[in-house]
């Protein structure tokens, strides 16, 4: 087969939009909204940059790469080791996965247990929530049949469904912003869309979704790489819809209801509002099934990876290794792995978009090597040094309160840009002295 056909890349990119669709991605937009009120729209433009745009971009650039390692070794093989096993485990077991489970039992099966919760609730769902994810993960190969065919068209159609309620019998109307979302909407907005953890996922994801092309029976490797691209822009083209579908449901539902502690109880209110107590049942599969979907995604790539680097144990026990691990760590709770999430993800994100935008700007990474090297490792420095502040250590605190835009969580882009700069002038310097 020379390429896939219509329907089958549309397959593609509802598998893509499944595993990049999660936990994060169904509390945060309805969040935005209930928060953001009259600027909802603002800011969903500056979290559309960071969780669809960079995402896409992500996937485009691992699949011109030839792959995440590929692309990251074009600052240094050390880094390029260092910085993917990092990202694989912030994905994996140390946060994402982990954070699937939690997200969903929260609203799977506590507004189900009522005032007497019973204790041993979370433990017995998490045990039966991974151990379907494993089921599934074992072949994942044939992701598209089981994800692309099946559960995600039944979570498209559940989301539909609770937009429908809410244009049709809306709750209230845009409420006035609170106050994080009064000045500066887009930029908040542009940091919340961190929290969904794609461009993370985009860097990752590439490998599975080629492998199954290759199912499909896509032998060019150009080719692979070309139907892996087109279904990154259909996954971005989905994320759109569902995000600005999401975005309203909040908005309205805080107009009514004033916003909530996060996305999640946001979503209970307006689903409450319009179904009753089926709303509560059409709420838990969504969550269920959009969790499970990015699951089984995460724990797919982030075993194919820890093969390459152990080729000693295979896949299947690595998929085992993560489900168990990630299964004791979401039992610590979803507030906990929120609060540790931010301030890794605020370390490691800028490098992730960084490293996204100059494989466009600069696609030959060994003649540029010196400008990944400046830029990669200045934006590093500072974002580093930032998240470690958020976690109470503070190291350079007037230093890095002089960088512009610091305040307001973005004191990475000035460095990075200053790094592209002098990446530029050591090369020409380097050429000259040759």
């Amino acid at each position: 087969m020379e390429k896939l056909s219509s329907q089958k890349l549309m397959l593609i990119g509802l598998t893509l939009f499944s595993m990049f669709f999660g936990a994060g991605n169904l509390i945060f937009p309805p969040f935005l909204g209930s928060l953001a009120g009259s600027h909802t729209w603002t800011a969903m433009i500056g979290f559309g940059i960071t969780a669809i745009g960079f995402p896409v971009l992500g996937v485009v650039a691992v699949a011109r790469s030839g792959g995440f390692y590929e692309l990251a070794e074009r600052v240094h093989p050390k880094f390029a080791f260092v910085f993917t096993l990092l990202n694989y485990l912030s994905i994996g077991p140390c946060l994402a996965i982990p954070r699937t489970a939690s997200t969903s039992f929260e609203m799977a099966v506590v507004p189900f247990l009522g005032n007497d919760p019973f204790p041993a609730a979370q433990f017995l769902y998490s045990a039966v929530f991974f151990a379907i994810a494993f089921a599934v993960a074992l072949n994942p190969d044939r992701l598209t049949q089981r994800l692309g065919k099946i559960l995600t068209p039944c979570l498209l159609v559940l989301i539909v469904v609770v937009f429908a309620g809410c244009a049709v019998h809306p709750p209230g109307t845009y409420g006035a912003p609170a106050e994080a979302y009064r000045s500066g909407p887009l930029i908040k907005g542009f940091l919340e869309g961190y929290m969904t953890m794609d461009t993370l996922a985009a860097l990752t994801f590439g490998v599975v979704i080629a492998l199954n092309i290759k199912a499909i029976g896509v032998e060019k490797e150009s080719v692979v790489v070309g139907e892996t691209i087109k279904a990154g822009f259909i996954a971005g083209g989905i994320l759109v819809l569902v995000y600005g579908a999401l975005a309203h449901v909040g908005a309205v539902t805080g107009g009514a209801f004033g916003p909530a502690d996060n996305g999640a109880r946001t979503l209970n209110q307006a689903v409450r509002y319009l179904y009753g107590n089926t709303g509560l049942v059409m709420l838990a599969a969504i969550f269920f099934i959009a969790c499970l979907n990015t699951c089984i995604g995460l724990i797919s790539c982030c075993s194919k990876y820890f093969c390459t680097i152990v080729p000693g144990i295979p896949y299947r026990v690595w998929a085992l290794i993560f489900a168990a691990v990630s299964f004791i760590i979401s039992n610590v709770g979803l507030t906990r792995i929120l609060e540790i999430s931010v301030p890794v993800l605020n370390a490691i994100y800028p490098v992730a978009i960084v490293l996204i935008l100059l494989s466009f700007g600069f696609r030959d990474g060994m003649r540029w090597r010196s400008v990944y090297i400046c830029s990669v490792g200045f934006t590093g420095v500072v974002s580093v040094l930032s998240a470690l502040e958020q976690a109470g250590i503070i190291l350079l605190p007037k230093a890095l309160l002089m960088l512009p835009l610091y305040t307001m969580g973005l004191g990475w882009i000035v460095p990075a840009l200053a790094g592209m700069m002098v990446g530029i002038l050591l090369k020409f310097f380097i050429n000259k002295e040759n």
